[in-house]
């Protein structure tokens, strides 16, 4: 069972852990959580194997944690303060602790490095891209179509492999329609304040949200590492813990 923290408005949060050692937040991606990004394929066993504690919160709306209803547990760059409550909560100061996200982890991730809210040793970026930052709003629209048109969607929609996942989640619907709004576009600028050691990695064939190693050309101190896979797969994959903890243990 995962132990639960409230976070700055009192939202309870999951968080679960493996290992000892120096501390690794990893933030899942989008409809997900900790279990079925780290937990289910071995990559919190593998960062636990190398010597590292792997702390991996489900966000709100996700996994074990709170989904509320209430707009007011939404405001802009919410899934951020609650990284950042979860980091005070533990008593971790700026440099003892790696940073790792998938997807809206990923996103969510460099939103809190950007601007100066989170400063971990190193940052791991896993499947995601330029156009996934600076065009949120149409990622975010084709997720809110999903949602609003939920039964409707059938076979042959580009949306129905989401629309498969999320009811495969159990995921408040209601809630996620809240948290997309909470969430905006990224000024590609604010890369150049993401100074620590980066690694964008991605699987060979994820493409959805734009070009990884774009994203590493574009920060200060980065790596591209491929994967195999595409975006649902290459999370599945054993090269995704072992490029995680390569990076980390460099």
């Amino acid at each position: 069972m995962p132990d639960h923290f409230n976070s700055f408005d009192g939202t309870a949060i999951a968080v679960h852990t493996e290992g000892e050692g120096r501390p690794v937040i990893m933030l899942h991606g989008l409809f997900s959580s900790a279990h079925m990004n780290w937990m289910k394929w071995g990559h919190g066993q593998r960062l636990a194997a190398a010597g590292f504690r792997a702390i991996m919160p489900d966000f709100r709306v996700h996994g074990d944690s709170d989904a509320p209803h209430d707009p007011a547990a939404y405001p802009v760059g919410v899934l951020v303060r609650d990284v950042a409550a979860l980091v005070e909560h533990l008593g971790l100061l700026p440099g003892e602790f790696d940073l790792v996200g998938f997807s809206l982890g990923a996103r969510t991730a460099i939103h809190a490095v950007a601007y100066g809210i989170l400063e971990p040793r190193r940052l791991a970026i896993c499947g995601m891209g330029v156009a996934g930052l600076a065009e949120w709003e149409r990622r975010a629209g084709f997720f809110k179509r999903v949602i609003d048109e939920f039964d409707t969607i059938g076979p042959g929609d580009p949306a129905y492999v989401a629309r498969t996942f999320l009811k495969s989640q159990g995921v408040d619907r209601v809630a996620a329609r809240l948290l997309l709004d909470a969430m905006d576009d990224f000024d590609l600028a604010r890369l150049s304040a993401i100074r620590m050691p980066a690694a964008a990695i991605c699987g060979a064939e994820d493409q959805d949200n734009g070009s990884a190693e774009e994203l590493a050309a574009m920060l200060p101190d980065a790596t591209y590492i491929e994967v195999p896979g595409s975006h649902m797969s290459s999370v599945t994959k054993p090269e995704m813990g072992e490029a995680i903890v390569g990076f980390l243990q460099a």
